[in-house]
């Protein structure tokens, strides 16, 4: 294919602002993909994004358009629009020439839109629309979106004729894995041709492997005789073993003399949870779950840990709420795992009364009380964009969150941005959710870290028939332990199953029972089937009930559902 006839770009935008839609009409007027195949968000592949109605994973296509009597090659990449998935977005925009800013008319300009502008400024990249030159396109019509096609071919650069001392080299953007074919990569041709049946190195890992089969995403996997210079594909590896491939890796031959590219930085963990199986029989399955998830998703962390109650499991690090919750939701269904689910939590630096410091991932290995002599935790500092009339209602919420005001800017079409600094820690405590709720859904946020300082936070523990649950341990603030421990006994004690027996929910802090509440047992009538007769015989069946369910009172052991433990990391819903 002629690099010059070649336009690879990506679709940015907030959450919710249509991009899956545009890139659907695209795929129908450029006939890549037939009538009756086609689908709404047909390159959301995961169920869980048609469900959601968001995208998860970037997804590439290749569009072949004739535009003024030429034929060009469009290479889409379309990208996610919340700022949990922001990695993917960055890897994809550096495959790109190009990207398309798309803003929702009823919308304007959001948070996460600043957020995605300004990291396709920062690498160059031609950005349609400009401020200065709109195209009204409609993503459900289709009205508009050949001239915007048209003006990708016409403003986007052709890709660039990188050093020709260079053979071939191949920039890793993504990966996925087949049981049958082994790791499949992503790649955008940076110098070169490869063909089937090449052998190629990983620059990173030095693994060598025969590139079985090379193609491009139509937007299924088609086959093709080579990829050159400029376009973005896929080769099939046939590698099986897990932490050979990497995002950001550079493929080339065995006897290549090139360097390897810069590829991407690894993206710093946010939010960190511990996942265990409900089963120990289920460790290494859900090792295997996690390094096959790790294989779609590089943004994802892990490492083993045991904890004496719960096994062995894995703490997990996360790039926000939604991520954690998407992993774990896909964790249980394609993997068929029951899982515990730690609290969510962040990154403490915690200095003991003996000078010891230590950094604490997991809420329940936050030392005890009297331990610790100072903490420090991160901070973020959070843009928010919002209609003026919920300027004041805003502000108001932001004192419950230690949040400190530090701008503000209103703009011409009613809406103001405020820039605010706060804990991460109240930043994950469902701070998103609250905002989208006072101001009806129409602010928007995005955030970046600044700093660590002092914290006045303390250890949360959450008792079942008097034992320690250390997947509801959780670090608060101070001023907040009385309210935060009345909320999670409330919330436990709504979504908690009743046992045979009697058991108490408790909530401790700072050397005290701060909260308590009692789930009733269920209750058999054993004497149903008496029909008359003397009164002792159902005294004595009731006596020997009662000696029973204190019996396993004594003895009997909580079961505390999958479920249970998801529904307390989504806030307790029922």
């Amino acid at each position: 294919m002629d690099l010059n006839n070649i336009r690879n770009f990506s679709i940015i935008a907030h959450i919710d602002h249509g991009k899956s839609t545009l890139a659907d009409r695209m795929l129908e007027v450029t006939h890549t993909i037939e009538a009756r195949k086609m689908k709404d968000q047909v390159l959301d592949r995961m169920d869980l994004e048609r469900e959601r109605g968001i995208t998860i994973k970037m997804q590439p296509v290749r569009m072949e358009h004739v535009i003024d009597g030429k034929q060009y090659v469009l290479n889409l990449i379309d990208t996610p629009g919340h700022i949990d998935f922001s990695y993917e977005v960055s890897r994809a925009l550096k495959a790109v020439e190009g990207v398309v800013l798309l803003v929702d008319s009823t919308q304007g300009v959001q948070a996460q839109t600043l957020t995605t502008l300004r990291m396709a400024q920062e690498l160059n990249l031609v950005i349609i629309t400009d401020i200065d030159e709109v195209y009204e396109t409609s993503g459900k019509t289709g009205e508009g979106v050949l001239e915007l096609l048209q003006a990708v071919v016409e403003k986007v650069p052709s890709p660039n004729t990188h050093d020709t001392t260079q053979t071939f080299r191949g920039l890793v953007f993504d990966f996925q894995y087949s049981n049958h074919r082994g790791v499949i990569v992503y790649v955008r041709v940076v110098n070169g041709i490869i063909k089937k049946g090449a052998t190629l190195k990983f620059g990173a890992s030095k693994k060598t492997f025969l590139a079985l089969e090379v193609g491009v995403f139509m937007p299924d996997e088609k086959p093709t005789d080579s990829l050159g210079e400029g376009e973005i594909g896929y080769i099939v590896t046939g590698v099986k073993e897990p932490g050979v491939a990497g995002v950001g890796d550079t493929v080339m031959p065995t006897n290549g003399t090139g360097v390897p590219l810069s590829g991407y930085m690894k993206p710093s963990p946010v939010v960190w949870a511990s996942v265990y199986p409900e089963s120990q029989d289920d460790f290494l399955l859900l090792k295997q779950a996690l390094l096959r998830l790790q294989l779609s998703d590089s943004s994802l962390s892990f490492e083993e840990e045991t904890s004496g109650s719960l096994g062995r499991g894995f703490r997990c690090g996360f790039l926000g709420m939604l991520h954690l919750e998407i992993i774990t939701e896909r964790l249980h269904r394609e993997f068929d795992l029951e899982l515990v689910i730690t609290l969510p939590s962040i990154t403490y630096f915690v200095e003991l009364t003996n000078g010891v410091v230590e950094t604490v991932y997991s809420p329940h290995k936050f030392p005890e009380y009297g331990k610790i002599k100072n903490v420090q935790e991160p901070w973020a500092e959070v843009t928010l964009i919002t209609p003026n009339v919920y300027v004041g209602t805003v502000m108001q919420m932001l004192y419950e969150h230690e949040a400190e005001s530090k701008e503000t800017e209103t703009f011409g079409d009613d809406r103001t941005k405020i820039v605010i600094e706060m804990p991460l820690r109240e930043l994950m405590r469902g701070f998103f959710d609250k905002v989208k709720s006072i101001t009806s859904g129409y602010a928007s946020i995005s955030y970046e870290f600044i700093n660590t300082r002092p914290a006045d936070v303390c250890r949360l523990d959450i008792l079942v028939a008097e034992e320690i649950v250390p997947a509801f341990t959780r670090v608060v603030s101070r001023r907040r332990v009385d309210e935060e421990a009345i909320e999670m006994v409330d919330q436990l004690h709504k979504v908690m199953p009743r046992q045979m027996f009697v058991s108490k929910i408790q909530a401790v802090a700072l050397g005290r029972i701060i909260s308590s509440k009692t789930i009733q047992a269920f209750r058999k009538d054993v004497t149903a089937k008496l029909y008359g007769g003397d009164i002792t015989r159902k005294m004595k069946l009731l006596e020997k009930q009662k000696k029973g369910k204190k019996k396993m009172k004594s003895r009997g052991k909580v079961n505390i559902p999958h479920e249970v433990f998801l529904k307390m990391m989504r806030g307790g819903e029922k």
